[in-house]
C-alpha cells in the first residue's frame, strides 16, 4: 500500500467531491436495496393479501424511490468522472513536468514509445483504481452490508449458506491475483515495446522505404504483436477461469438458498414475498463479490503501472540547481575550461583534461576527426552535462553554482539535427522569444535568410511545417533555427553543424547571417566544412579528446598538422 499512499497527494485537491460522489453512489445502493424488499412487501400484498389499496401506495413510493435513485446516479456519475479527469490530468501534468527537468543521460537510456507508454497507458489504469474503484467500492460496501442486514433478519439460516461463500471467494481471489499481477505487468511492457516500435518505424519511414526494409519491420512488429498477444491470450484465459469460478461459488449459494427457502415457503414457514426478496437479494450480494474480486486484479494491475511510473518520478536530474545558486542578470561571455574530463561511459573516455579560455565576443571553432568530442563540448558548453573531472566557467563562476534556467537564457543553440515542433513556422521562429511580435519575427527571418521562401509559401507564416518540419526542406528547416536563435538575441551562441543541410547558396546567405548575428557574441562552432570556420578567431583542433592545436586558420595551416590534413582533405570533397 505504500506506493498508493504516493498517489494521495494528487487525491486530495479533490477529496471532498470525491467523498460527495460516494455518499451519492452508498445512497444509490441504498436505494437498490430498500427497492427490493419494496418488491417483496408488494408480491404479498399482490399474491397473498390481495389489497389493491395497499398495493396502489407502495407503487407510488416504489416510483418515488426509483426517481431519488436516478438523482443520485446522475449526480455521482458526473461527479466521478470531474474528479477521475482532473487527477489524471493533473498526474500527467506532474509526469510530464518531471520528464523535461530530467537531463540528457536519462532520456539517452530511455526510448520514446516506453515513456509514452507510461505518460498515457499506465496512467490511465492507475486512474481507474484511485478514482473509479473507491467510490464503486462504497457503493459494494452498503450493498454487502445492507443485504446482509436485511437476510439475517428475515431468516438467519439462510443468510449463514450465503456467508459460507466468502472465506473461498476470498482465498481464489488471492489466487488468481498473485498470477494476474505478474501477466499484466508483462503485458504493460510488451505494449511499451510495440509502441516504441512503431513510433522508430513511423519516424523514421524515409530510411525504411529507402533501404527497402518495410517487410523487415513488419516481420519485427508482427513478432512483437504476438508476443503480446500470448501474454494476453494467457492472461485472458486466466480472466475466463476466475470469472466463472466466482460466478458458479455465488451461484451455487444461490440455489441451495432457493432450495432451502422454497421448502420452507411449502411448509408455510415464510411467505413468498419474502423468499422472493430474499432471492433478489442473495442476487444483489453477487456484485460486492464479483466487485471484490475485479478490485483485487484491477489492483494488482496498477501496482505494476505505479511502480513502473514511479520508477521516473523517482529519477532525480543529475543537472539542477544547487542550494542558493546564483541567477545570471547578465553575462559577458567568458568561458573557461579548467582541466575538464568527461565520460558518457566511465569505461570509454571522451575528453581528457581539457582547458581553453573563450574571451567576451570570442569566435572559437572546434575541428576533429569523427568521435573527438566537438559535439560533446558543445554540450558541456550549454551543462545538457556536467564535467566529470574539472569545472567550467561563465565570467568566473563556477557553472555547476549557476541557476540553470537563467544560464540557458544567455544561450542559443543550432543543432546538426533540425528540431522543429508541429505547429506553424511563426509558432517555431517564435520558441526562440514567445513574446516577440511578428515584425520581430520577420525581422529574424530576414537575417536568416529565411523571409523569402516563407512568404513564397501557399500560407506564409501561417504554414503547417508538419512533424518533425518534414513539409520543409533541409535547407528551410535549418534557416528556420536560425532565425529562432537570432530572435532570442543570445549572449552566447552554439553552432554544431548549423549549416550541414544548406546547399552552397544557401550556406552563403546563412553565413552572411552568422556573422552578424556572431558579432560581440561569445561563439562555438563546430562544422564539418572547414569553410565555415575559417575565419574564426581561434580553431581548437581535437583528437581522442585531447586540444591537439590551437591556433588561427592561417597558423594551423603553416604548421601542416593534423588541421592541414583535414582541410586538405575536405578542401577536395565535391561541393554540394
Amino acid at each position: 500500500m505504500l506506493i498508493f499512499r504516493r498517489f494521495i497527494p494528487f487525491v486530495q485537491p479533490h477529496l471532498t467531491r470525491m467523498l460527495i460522489g460516494g455518499l451519492l453512489v452508498m445512497g444509490v445502493a441504498a436505494v437498490n436495496l430498500a427497492l427490493l424488499r419494496l418488491a417483496g412487501i408488494l408480491w404479498d400484498v399482490i399474491t397473498v393479501q390481495h389489497d389493491g389499496t395497499r398495493m396502489t401506495e407502495l407503487i407510488g413510493i416504489f416510483l418515488g424511490l426509483v426517481v431519488v435513485q436516478g438523482l443520485c446516479s446522475m449526480g455521482h456519475s458526473y461527479l466521478t468522472a470531474w474528479v477521475s479527469q482532473r487527477i489524471v490530468a493533473d498526474f500527467r501534468r506532474h509526469l510530464f513536468a518531471h520528464l523535461q527537468t530530467l537531463d540528457m543521460s536519462f532520456f539517452a537510456r530511455r526510448r520514446t514509445g516506453e515513456l509514452l507508454s507510461r505518460l498515457m497507458n499506465d496512467v490511465g489504469v492507475i486512474q481507474t483504481v484511485m478514482t473509479e474503484t473507491p467510490i464503486d467500492s462504497a457503493k459494494q460496501l452498503v450493498t454487502f452490508v445492507g443485504g446482509i442486514a436485511f437476510l439475517l433478519t428475515m431468516n438467519w439460516r439462510l443468510c449463514l449458506l450465503i456467508l459460507v461463500l466468502l472465506p473461498l471467494l476470498v482465498f481464489v481471489a488471492k489466487m488468481f491475483g498473485r498470477r494476474l499481477k505478474t501477466l499484466s505487468t508483462s503485458l504493460h511492457d510488451h505494449t511499451a515495446a510495440l509502441s516504441t516500435s512503431a513510433e522508430e518505424v513511423i519516424s523514421g519511414i524515409r530510411i525504411v522505404k529507402s533501404f527497402v526494409q518495410t517487410k523487415r519491420e513488419q516481420a519485427r512488429f508482427s513478432t512483437q504483436i504476438d508476443d503480446t498477444l500470448q501474454v494476453t491470450m494467457h492472461r485472458a484465459g486466466i480472466m475466463a477461469l476466475f470469472i466463472p469460478v466466482i460466478s458458479l461459488l455465488t451461484f451455487s449459494v444461490a440455489a441451495a438458498v432457493i432450495w432451502y427457502g422454497g421448502r420452507q415457503v411449502i411448509e408455510g414457514t415464510v411467505t413468498p414475498g419474502d423468499l422472493f426478496a430474499f432471492v433478489l437479494f442473495a442476487g444483489i450480494l453477487i456484485g460486492p463479490f464479483s466487485s471484490a474480486a475485479r478490485v483485487f486484479t484491477q489492483v494488482k494491475e496498477a501496482q505494476g503501472a505505479m511502480q513502473r511510473v514511479f520508477e521516473i518520478l523517482d529519477v532525480e536530474p543529475d543537472i539542477q540547481d544547487r542550494p542558493g545558486a546564483e541567477v545570471l542578470a547578465t553575462v559577458e561571455g567568458h568561458v573557461r575550461f579548467e582541466q575538464v574530463g568527461f565520460a558518457y561511459d566511465a569505461r570509454s573516455p571522451v575528453l581528457t583534461q581539457l582547458s581553453f579560455d573563450a574571451k567576451p565576443g570570442e569566435v572559437i571553432a572546434f575541428v576533429g576527426p569523427t568521435g573527438a568530442g566537438k559535439t560533446t563540448i558543445i554540450n558541456l558548453i550549454h551543462r545538457f552535462y556536467d564535467p566529470t573531472e574539472g569545472r567550467i566557467t561563465i565570467d568566473g563562476r563556477n557553472l555547476r553554482d549557476v541557476g540553470v534556467e537563467s544560464w540557458y537564457r544567455h544561450l542559443a543553440l543550432v543543432p546538426q539535427e533540425t528540431i522543429l515542433f508541429g505547429g506553424t513556422i511563426l509558432d517555431n521562429i517564435r520558441y526562440g522569444r514567445l513574446q516577440a511580435s511578428e515584425t520581430e519575427v520577420e525581422e529574424a527571418s530576414k537575417a536568416a535568410h529565411a523571409h523569402e521562401f516563407i512568404i513564397g509559401l501557399p500560407d506564409g507564416y501561417r504554414t503547417i511545417v508538419g512533424e518533425k518540419g518534414i513539409n520543409l526542406s533541409g535547407g528551410q528547416r535549418q534557416r528556420i533555427a536560425i532565425a529562432r536563435a537570432i530572435l532570442k538575441n543570445p549572449r552566447i551562441l552554439l553552432l554544431d553543424e548549423a549549416t550541414s543541410s544548406l546547399d552552397s547558396e544557401s550556406e552563403r546567405l546563412v553565413q552572411e547571417a552568422l556573422e552578424r548575428l556572431m558579432r560581440g557574441r561569445t561563439t562555438f562552432i563546430v562544422a564539418h566544412r572547414l569553410s565555415t570556420i575559417q575565419r574564426a578567431d581561434r580553431i581548437l583542433v581535437l583528437d581522442k579528446g585531447v586540444i591537439v592545436e590551437d591556433g588561427t586558420h592561417a597558423q594551423l595551416m603553416e604548421r601542416k598538422g593534423l588541421y592541414h590534413y583535414l582541410y586538405t582533405i575536405r578542401l577536395n570533397e565535391p561541393a554540394v
